[in-house]
């Protein structure tokens, strides 16, 4: 397990964050930042950490033989190969070998390999250097640390946002942290605190109770609920880890691209992806999509590639059928709206149509098992039945501060802040939002001390 939230509030961020501030030199504090990095994903994956190394160095070396030989597309294709093949056998194996087990009857055993943590994400930032570098959009980097730092540097290591080499590549040598960007990073940082502490980790609560009963025993009510509360956890999850890290590199003085912007306000499944996960969508299209031949083949090409980014993107997720069906669910719905124009819809219905889609498909990402989603989807739309001991499973996790923290993340999931700063002057919501920041941050430490502990989702992938 990775460090705990109060080990790293209170020791090992500010012991790296002041050290940072009294080095004098960016080379200094590079190396100060690898050995944290390396530091701090040590707790997590002792014996990973020298995957990640040898991962780095690999890379690396990839990006130095494109600047020295003109068979450049044998060594960026071996570059990929080997890194896709370090996912295949530390989070695929087990999976193929089960579906040739299933297929042929054969009984080859699983291999049970620890999954690395945020092996994902930092396999997809080494590919970003060797093709970035492939391109001829960045120089090839000659110094072995600023790449190993790069697939490192612990604020977004273990769980994004996915960070593509040619957008930091001058900052690993020129960066400066002003006050004024400590004061927004530190603020950004609360913030993404106060999403995972105050509302996922209390929507993950009921949720995880919901999803371990049986599917049956929920009534329409309940799994709706369990649904709509996932559709909460995850965004809240997700972009409190992104605003956290975030808000850590501009502390640092590093400027990461946003991953999340208000998602649950899109109106197609189109927009709903280019505000969602973005760094994702986005590392698919500059490196998948548009190579494939993006649009500029015909509708029918187009619409191939589109089913095969996002079952690419469904199976970057996790090795389950789940996560497969739930990136062909958005495929098939995005090749609907290339056909069908959707986006002419009125805008209430428009949110109305996405939201549910993006809903039903998160319960299939949720689920164990593809046969629990559709039990639970068959609960959502059948079972009508309101009496006292069904009502019960509902109402069982209907705490006060369940619906306290449910009204609170409707509300944030919505872009309040831009409605404020219109309504108001320009300086009230900023000095306002650095109170609210302090006093979240008390909030979170209140209900980090009393030692309960949910995961990041994403640390799984």
């Amino acid at each position: 397990m990775v460090f705990s939230s109060l080990s790293f509030l209170c020791i090992f961020f500010p012991i790296v964050f002041a050290l940072n501030q009294v080095l004098p030199s960016i080379r200094a504090k590079n190396i100060l930042l690898l050995i944290a990095s390396l530091v701090f994903y040590s707790f997590g994956e002792p014996v990973y950490v020298l995957l990640m190394i040898v991962s780095a160095l690999a890379n690396w070396a990839a990006g130095i033989a494109l600047t020295k030989t003109s068979r450049t597309r044998l060594v960026v294709g071996c570059a990929v190969v080997a890194n896709l093949g370090l996912l295949v056998v530390f989070k695929y194996a087990d999976m193929l070998i089960g579906c040739i087990n299933g297929l042929f009857g054969s009984n080859v055993p699983m291999t049970n390999l620890p999954l690395p943590i945020g092996i994902s994400f930092f396999t997809f930032q080494a590919m970003s250097y060797v093709i970035d570098v492939y391109r001829k959009e960045v120089d090839a980097q000659h110094n072995f640390l600023h790449v190993l730092l790069y697939i490192s540097f612990f604020p977004q290591l273990i769980a994004g946002p996915i960070v593509k080499y040619h957008d930091i590549a001058q900052q690993l040598t020129d960066r400066h942290a002003s006050v004024s960007d400590m004061a927004c990073g530190l603020r950004r940082f609360c913030i993404g605190l106060a999403k995972k502490v105050l509302i996922a980790n209390n929507m993950a609560v009921a949720v995880d109770y919901w999803y371990s009963v049986a599917p049956t025993d929920l009534n329409a009510l309940a799994a709706w609920m369990a649904a709509l509360a996932y559709l909460m956890q995850i965004y809240f999850d997700f972009s409190g880890y992104s605003d956290m890290a975030i808000g850590l590199g501009r502390m640092f003085g590093f400027h990461f691209k946003e991953n999340f912007n208000f998602p649950y306000i899109s109106t197609t499944i189109q927009e709903f992806w280019r505000r969602w996960h973005i760094s994702l969508s986005t590392w698919f299209k500059e490196y998948l999509y548009i190579p494939l031949g993006g649009n500029r083949k015909g509708k029918a090409r187009t619409a191939l590639n589109k089913l095969m980014v996002f079952f690419l993107c469904g199976l970057w997720h996790g090795a389950a059928w789940t996560f497969v069906v739930w990136g062909l669910i958005h495929g098939a719905f995005l090749m609907l709206e290339s056909v069908v124009p959707l986006k002419r819809l009125p805008r209430a219905l428009g949110h109305i149509y996405t939201l549910l889609v993006v809903c039903l498909a998160f319960v299939v990402f949720r689920a164990d098992s593809l046969g629990q989603a559709g039990a639970i989807f068959v609960q959502m739309f059948t079972a009508w039945d309101f009496s006292d001991a069904s009502m019960m499973i509902l109402m069982r996790q209907m705490t006060p501060v369940f619906v306290v923290a449910f009204a609170g993340a409707v509300i944030a999931s919505l872009p309040v802040k831009d409605a404020l700063a219109r309504m108001g002057s320009s300086n009230a919501p900023t000095y306002l939002s650095y109170g609210v920041s302090a006093l979240l941050l008390v909030l979170c430490f209140l209900s980090l001390s009393s030692g309960a502990y949910n995961p990041f989702i994403y640390f799984r992938f």
